[in-house]
């Protein structure tokens, strides 16, 4: 099987016009042409990473977030980036990436993340993406979701999400004795979704990256929790991983066993 043919499977899945401007998913090192020995998946393509597909004797690398944002002039070895896809040309592996195109797909990142905590009736949170894949007649794409659970106090609820998404402290603001019946959620950085989330009915407002006044302005309206961008976007994997085994059940796909979170708690 050829990088192309997985390449095309996974923008079936979430196609790259779904991508927002300032992204470069897609194909980041390498040769769409490459007959594929084997697949590491994970969330950020690294050195560390790479040098594990090249143990395996995997030529290629399957990352949510992308290597490369902005343009390379040089290749010196200066920076991560740089060495990467060094290492990456050196070793004949391809680099390929699914970044907001899965966060916007139907049944992407988002989703994920509300399987993990058990939502019903899930939808997008703003579907403002309408008929993004081309041949479909209703809304297909968009930003977060929304979903409901068994009515539960904030805090318990909060136990739940970090132990689910493996998260080393959880961030939030609200009363923890909220009923929480309505949530929403958006993977990597949603604090644009705020208003949303409130406009939408939901008690529980779950993301990444959110600003110190992100929390002061919202405390008193809505329970707003920061669990960190990796844990929230880790499971991405999972969603290759499926795309893959649907393509071929018996091709040789693996976790990358190396990747770590690089923010840490003390």
């Amino acid at each position: 099987m050829k990088v192309r043919e997985i390449a095309e499977a996974i923008e079936q899945y979430a196609p790259l016009r779904l991508q927002e401007e300032w992204d470069n998913a897609g194909i980041q090192v390498g040769n769409p042409e490459a007959e594929i020995t084997g697949v590491l998946l994970c969330t950020d393509a690294t050195e560390t990473v790479v040098g594990e597909a090249v143990a395996l004797g995997y030529n290629l690398v399957i990352s949510h977030h992308p290597l490369i944002f902005r343009g390379l002039k040089k290749i010196m070895g200066r920076t991560p980036v740089e060495r990467t896809v060094a290492m990456a040309i050196k070793h004949d592996i391809t680099i390929y990436s699914a970044h907001t195109n899965m966060d916007s797909a139907w049944q992407g990142v988002s989703f994920r993340m509300a399987d993990k905590i058990g939502m019903t009736d899930v939808a997008f949170l703003d579907d403002n993406r309408v008929d993004a894949y081309g041949d479909q007649c209703s809304t297909s794409a968009g930003c977060g979701v929304i979903g409901n659970i068994e009515p539960t106090a904030a805090i318990e609820v909060l136990k739940r999400v970090k132990a689910a998404f493996e998260v080393g402290a959880v961030r939030y603001c609200g009363n923890p004795d909220t009923v929480i019946s309505r949530v929403a959620l958006c993977g990597g950085a949603g604090g644009f979704l705020i208003d949303k989330a409130v406009e939408m009915g939901a008690q529980l407002y779950v993301t990444a990256d959110m600003r110190y006044h992100d929390f002061l302005d919202n405390s008193k309206r809505i329970v707003v929790a920061d669990i960190g961008h990796y844990e929230s976007e880790h499971f991405t994997k999972e969603i290759f991983l499926e795309i893959i085994q649907k393509k071929s059940p018996t091709f040789a796909v693996a976790f990358a066993k190396s990747e770590t979170n690089q923010v840490n708690y003390l």
